[in-house]
């Protein structure tokens, strides 16, 4: 559906950060009334081009137009008088104020007419009281949407929105994606999921090391046929974990529907390396987050946390990461009580936690990527007790990034100047690191990872439960977690229920009426999770 005058128009843009160029003369044309997809593996320059367009970096070169016009945006602010608006990676809202107090914040004239205008024709409800740093993440990402879309926007530029979402958010998003360019404006959708591109996209450009390697009109285009320019070897190469979190059917994906079984570890240990006993937690409010929870994870075992966001996942993570502490029952680590025990005791005694939040929760964004993977141990580097060893240290860094493909400028480059694919990668590779590492928990590990990546990212994991390592993994991806786990169980309403073998035929069908409730309490009543042994 194209018209003379593109929504926006980019020729010859080019970007560096130091010796890394993270643009190279990219070309783009994004016409009205279509929704535009932006593919590519992580560092292959999305984030950049957005951050481009919305005014918060200068291109070194290049040319931008908006509608027929020259647009030279030298801040956010000028792309938001141009009509442009922004959804980015990361959060922009003041967590200590409530909804309705971060909308304000706007100083947008009539603003009940413009929420009630959202909520009417994108089906985007916000409780305006609720306190933003209470909310899970799912829902605070609405609140960007939303916040965006008050702006009534001629250009709405998404930068990987559905990554915190669930399914029927998700959903919701890829409607109003479709009702913007039906009212004639345009949406830029960067996202890696290609289930999503095919659903949703009129036209997809892919990015692949900074250059744009292919693209053109989806029509008929199968989104497989994608995957050689994001990643350079053929869709029928993915296995079904990797195929199910970029939105593959597994028929679309190849052969291989279920991984290879882990052999059996070798390392001789049996019993819980991680032990809840009805635990509860309640929320600032005094409502119950979660309840009567009881789980063990077995050294060498992976077991996954499935269910809609908001059921009292992001609740469990941060009892374990030691930022919430429990209202009753116990929480052990290979039998050491951790109740008490601060986020720097439970890291030396072996607990390794990955949280959903990798930039305001999992790093430090204004220290050095070095400084960040060795937060807790800089120890080591010291030398005469009080100067680092900048020397050794961005050579064990080197090490760390060439290791796990992390795209930086180097081990000295800010945290914040990577690509959030990147800052996950670092935040992960750190916690594998851990010695001992005795049990590992990861919310949404592969959250926003490029394909090749998320194959690399299963791997750690299963090589370390293969050395021992007990692993609670919490993902929305249930394709993931159907082919990494040895067991699933699902969060429900601050419980969770199960467990389920994946390995059953009706696995799926199972952890879906889980989802929604129904359930055979286990034992001690309100339908928690069985230990380990009980169900196989």
């Amino acid at each position: 559906m194209s018209t003379a005058v593109p929504a926006l128009e980019i020729t010859g843009l080019t970007k560096s950060f130091g010796t890394m160029r993270a643009l190279d003369e990219v070309d783009l044309v994004v016409e009205p009334g279509t929704v535009h997809c932006v593919l590519g593996e992580n560092g292959a320059g999305k984030s950049t081009l957005c951050h481009v367009v919305g005014g918060s970096l200068t291109p070194d070169e290049g040319v931008l137009r908006l509608y027929g016009s020259p647009y030279a945006p030298r801040r956010p602010a000028d792309a938001l008088a141009a009509g442009i608006a922004m959804v980015h990676q990361h959060f922009s809202l003041v967590p200590t104020l409530t909804v309705g107090e971060n909308l304000r914040l706007l100083r947008l004239p009539d603003l009940p007419r413009r929420v009630a205008r959202v909520r009417d024709e994108y089906g985007l409800e916000l409780d305006l009281g609720a306190r933003v740093g209470e909310l899970p993440v799912g829902v605070r990402q609405r609140v960007e949407i939303v916040k965006a879309l008050l702006r009534e926007p001629r250009l709405l530029v998404l930068d990987e929105p559905t990554g915190v979402l669930g399914p029927a958010e998700t959903d919701a998003l890829l409607a109003t994606c479709r009702r913007i360019a039906g009212s004639g404006h345009a949406v830029v959708l960067v996202t890696h999921k290609l289930g999503e591109v095919a659903r949703v996209g009129d036209t997809a450009t892919v990015l692949r090391g900074g250059r744009v390697s292919g693209g053109g009109p989806l029509s008929g285009l199968p989104p497989e046929r994608l995957v050689p320019l994001m990643i350079g070897r053929p869709a029928d190469s993915l296995d079904a974990a990797l195929a199910g979190t970029i939105g593959l059917a597994p028929e679309e994906s190849g052969p291989g529907e279920v991984a290879a079984p882990r052999p059996a570890a070798p390392h001789g240990r049996t019993g819980a390396a991680l032990r809840l006993r009805d635990v509860g937690v309640r929320r600032a409010d005094g409502t119950s987050a979660l309840s009567g929870i009881r789980l063990d994870v077995g050294f060498g075992e992976i077991v996954g946390v499935a269910g809609v966001e908001g059921n009292g996942q992001s609740e469990l993570m941060a009892l374990l990461g030691g930022s919430l502490a429990p209202t009753s029952g116990s929480v052990e680590l290979d039998g050491r009580d951790l109740v008490r025990a601060t986020p720097r005791d439970r890291s030396r005694a072996g607990l390794g936690v990955v949280p959903e939040d990798r930039l305001h929760e999992g790093c430090v964004p204004q220290l050095r990527v070095d400084e960040n993977l060795f937060l807790g141990r800089l120890d080591r580097f010291r030398r005469h007790g009080v100067f680092l060893d900048r020397r050794a240290m961005g050579r064990a860094a080197d090490e760390v990034l060439t290791g796990h493909g992390i795209r930086a400028a180097g081990p000295g480059a800010l945290m914040s100047s990577l690509s959030g694919g990147n800052q996950q990668k670092v935040v992960l590779a750190r916690e594998l690191a851990l010695d001992p590492l005795i049990c590992l928990a990861a919310a949404q590990p592969t959250r926003g990872l490029d394909i090749g990546a998320v194959g690399a990212v299963h791997a750690r994991i299963r090589d370390a439960a293969a050395a021992g390592t007990g692993v609670l993994v919490v993902s929305s991806e249930l394709s993931e977690l159907l082919v990494l786990c040895d067991r699933i169980v699902v969060a429900y309403r601050g419980e969770l229920l199960g467990p389920v073998d994946p390995s059953e035929p009706d696995a799926r069908d199972r952890i879906g009426a889980l989802m929604l409730g129904a359930h055979t309490p286990g034992p001690g009543g309100g339908g928690t999770a069985r230990p380990p042994g009980a169900v196989r």
